[in-house]
């Protein structure tokens, strides 16, 4: 199937998407990052759909149609996001229904959002991990594919603790992928929402 990544950062996801195999026929970014160069150094195409603005006043409902526009017409079949910094309304999500995968650094549903490791760290937690979903409108809350725990140490920062997840990350994501791909390449995309589980 021909997959998608939209990123908006370091591209360490990126890069272990493409390491493990995966042919990733397009790259999205929405602001310039090193995502940009992982995938023009890998020969992938790249659409740099970058935001203008970042304030309250931002269009996301037309932001989205626009992703919506590019993915469409690139006859993308399945989106990874990758750290991607803008949340998308529901048109992206009416045009790809369960065939957008999302990687978060939580075992959700526990500390869903943006401060999730921070969270773990300040509430406690022995154990914390990493979760791949299929995203929804509603932001972490989609079914979840995947899980993986991470043990929490009592010297841990939110730089060292991370970095430990995304290591995890780098290796579930891209098996989760792979998985769900052929999930769907099977012929069951009218039963995506009997979604495979997988908890490791």
């Amino acid at each position: 199937m021909k997959i998608a990544v939209l990123a908006s950062g370091s591209g360490t996801i990126l890069e272990s998407i493409v390491a493990s195999g995966l042919q990733v026929s397009l790259v999205v970014v929405d602001r310039p990052c090193r995502a940009e160069e992982v995938a023009t150094a890998g020969g992938i195409d790249v659409v740099s759909l970058y935001r203008s603005d970042w304030g309250k006043s931002f269009d996301r409902k037309s932001y989205s149609e626009d992703l919506s526009r590019v993915l469409l017409g690139k006859g993308i079949e399945l989106i990874a996001m990758a750290g991607f910094g803008t949340i998308v309304t529901e048109e992206l999500h009416r045009n790809f229904e369960a065939r957008i995968l999302n990687t978060h650094p939580s075992l959700l549903p526990s500390f869903p959002g943006w401060h999730a490791v921070e969270a773990a760290i300040e509430f406690g937690v022995m154990v914390t991990g990493c979760t791949v979903h299929l995203a929804t409108v509603e932001v972490d809350a989609g079914p979840i594919l995947a899980q993986r725990a991470v043990e929490v140490f009592e010297d841990d920062t939110p730089a060292s603790l991370h970095e430990r997840i995304k290591e995890v990350e780098r290796s579930l994501y891209p098996e989760t992928i792979k998985l769900y791909n052929d999930f769907l390449d099977r012929g069951s995309v009218g039963q995506a929402r009997n979604y495979p589980n997988s908890n490791s």
